[in-house]
């Protein structure tokens, strides 16, 4: 976490000088690597508690839980001096994860980070972030994330993309969200970005109140996904509009719980998503 919040002020001072749509513009190829250690359990049994996951003595790690140890490296690198992209104002727009196989608490699990890909989108421009996750050299989870960098884009560009219309799905669940989730989150995962934190602190960047992290709603939603039978393998969420805190929103999901949304109470739509199970 130390490193983390030393990332946001870095990110914070560099920023400034950073220019989206810069033409040439080249990622690091750098790869960031964390030491293999075991998941400590007292910052595990609070992200379970969190997300809404089971706390059992035993059992894998959640989904999503390799993608926030990796987080400060993510940071680390997008802070970077030689990242093209500034990181205040980045949107995480989608991720996709694959476990390929259960990863259980005690495994020294080694994680490591690096910039994939630059694409034009149709709002500015998006970068991909790859984590790959080894035990004992074997990978064994990774995952994708899109970071959209919002600026004027190029006509051609912006008339390419159009987003899909997400699916109408029956409700599950219905969830208050209390307006310091985003500080209570954000004192598990380390993420004090603050937009999450305060109304004062996220007015300016463009929200009247403070919003939820996304890789709490998507941890929320596979949660919920997790009761239903079949161990989760993979997920591809795509994060569509912020949860303004406090909230009251909706999971709703299909009868075989492998497409899942969260909406709130007037049908906005804030996060869509598909997971496949282990045979």
């Amino acid at each position: 976490m130390t490193s983390l919040s030393a990332s946001l002020v870095r990110g914070a001072v560099t920023s400034p000088f950073k220019h989206p749509g810069r033409p040439g513009a080249t990622l690091p190829t750098d790869r960031l690597t964390l030491p293999a250690a075991p998941a400590a359990p007292g910052p595990l049994a609070a992200y379970r508690r969190i997300c809404g996951f089971p706390a059992p003595e035993s059992g894998p790690l959640p989904l999503t839980y390799p993608h926030v140890l990796a987080f400060p490296l993510a940071m680390r690198l997008m802070t970077g001096r030689d990242f093209p992209l500034p990181v205040v104002g980045l949107v995480h727009t989608w991720i996709e994860i694959s476990s390929h196989r259960p990863v259980q608490p005690g495994e020294a699990l080694e994680p490591t980070v690096y910039a994939a890909e630059l694409t034009a989108h149709r709002r500015g421009t998006e970068v991909t972030m790859v984590t790959e996750a080894r035990v004992g050299g074997e990978l064994v989870w990774e995952s994708r994330s899109g970071y959209l960098s919002r600026h004027a884009p190029k006509a051609e560009t912006a008339a390419a993309r159009v987003g899909e219309e997400a699916p109408e799905l029956p409700a599950i669940a219905e969830w208050r969200l209390p307006g310091d989730l985003g500080r209570r989150y954000g004192a598990v995962s380390g993420d004090r970005n603050p937009i999450h934190l305060h109304p004062l602190t996220a007015r300016p960047f463009g929200f009247p109140r403070a919003i939820a992290h996304g890789m709490w709603t998507v941890a929320r939603c596979l949660a919920e996904a997790d009761k239903q039978a079949g161990e989760l393998r993979t997920v591809r969420a795509e994060f569509r509009a912020p949860v303004l805190l406090p909230a009251t929103v909706t999971y709703a999901a299909d009868p075989a719980g492998n497409a899942f949304a969260l909406r709130s109470a007037s049908g906005r739509v804030h996060l869509t998503g598909t997971v496949t199970r282990a045979l």
